[in-house]
């Protein structure tokens, strides 16, 4: 078993619930496609407007008008702010026990979020409000890195890469967590042990099995 110092969260679809289920809901609402707004979001993934916005090069206002166009691009209407309206998601109570327990066990605790620059919940950039639901449990971070301050998002190499500089450790000694496999897959190559969340109970079970601890959801 491998010696690991640090286990390293994605946060919205691992801490929180999944955006992709309110996006589906979002879609069956409007009549559009199941899996619509993925499809907009994985055409030119790189350069889109959720990129863009992500690495705050455009502001909610030039996203909301970008995405709307890629969305007609392909075949269907949807503006940006319905879709940002909808980011916010639900905390699990069985991960935020699981973040105490590792910190109780001595794991450094880190998050790497993609994340946009405006607005409220999982997906948008902190508050500083330490009242706030999200802001408690960012609190329980060493360190957190947010694409839409850093100017950089997963999955460029760089992001996780500043993470390790941070914690001043190497990527081996790290446990990634995510809900996407593209993003899982950079952590991986660096030399992470990457973990793809599905769930929240597979999550506590697959990072459990590798730390040798009773993680429960």
């Amino acid at each position: 078993m491998r010696d690991f110092k640090a286990v390293i969260f994605d946060f919205g679809g691992v801490i929180t619930s999944s955006p992709f289920e309110a996006f589906n809901r979002l879609e069956a609402e409007r009549g559009l496609p199941h899996d619509f707004i993925r499809t907009v979001n994985a055409t030119n993934p790189h350069d889109n407007a959720w990129a863009k916005f992500e690495r705050a090069e455009i502001d909610g206002r030039m996203f909301d008008v970008l995405f709307e166009a890629e969305a007609e691009a392909l075949g269907h209407r949807l503006e940006g702010r319905a879709v940002l309206a909808v980011l916010s998601g639900s905390i699990r109570p069985a991960m935020v026990s699981a973040l105490d327990l590792l910190k109780a066990e001595g794991y450094r605790l880190a998050c790497i979020t993609n994340n946009v620059p405006s607005g409220h919940g999982a997906g948008m950039a902190r508050s500083g409000d330490s009242k706030d639901a999200y802001e408690q449990v960012f609190a329980r971070f060493e360190h957190v890195i947010e694409s839409s301050k850093a100017g950089v998002r997963k999955p460029d190499p760089r992001i996780y890469l500043m993470m390790c500089e941070q914690l001043g450790l190497e990527p081996a000694d790290c446990i990634y967590l995510d809900d996407l496999g593209i993003n899982c897959k950079p952590a991986a190559i660096l030399g992470m042990h990457a973990i793809k969340v599905t769930s929240g109970e597979q999550a506590l079970a697959d990072l459990g099995a590798v730390l040798g601890l009773g993680l429960t959801s």
